[in-house]
This record gives structure tokens, sequence and C-alpha cells, in this order.
């Protein structure tokens, strides 16, 4: 079985094209993942859509440095 972390990277992938969707899925994703899962999205949600992204990522990323 895929883990969650998987699962959760093949949804946004799926709705990348909406930044509205790609933004409300990722912080629902991050709210349901344990912090070592975060990390590892973070990495990968840069690599992939930072181009693409880049507020929202720095957005959503940013509130867990303050929190942590």
């Amino acid at each position: 079985m895929a883990s969650m972390l998987e699962y959760i990277k093949i949804i946004l992938q799926k709705v990348s094209f909406d930044r509205r969707l790609f933004e409300k899925e990722l912080r629902k994703a991050i709210r349901m993942l344990m912090p070592a899962e975060v990390k590892r999205l973070k990495q990968w949600c840069y690599d992939n859509y930072s181009s693409l992204h880049l507020p929202i990522l720095n957005n959503c990323f940013a509130r867990l440095s303050s929190l942590g």
C-alpha cells in the first residue's frame, strides 16, 4: 500500500493546474502528515512546483517554520 505522502503527491499533481485547489490540498496535506513527512513534502513541492506555485509554497510552508 502506498504511503499517505505518496497519495498526497498524486493529488497535488492532479490539481496543480488550479492555484486555489493546489493551495487547498497542500494545506490539508500539511495538517494530515507527520512532521518528518511534511519536511519531505516541502522538498518535493519546491523541486516540482516552485516555478508554478512559489508564492503558495512560501506561504504554506512559512507558517511551519514559525511554529517550530
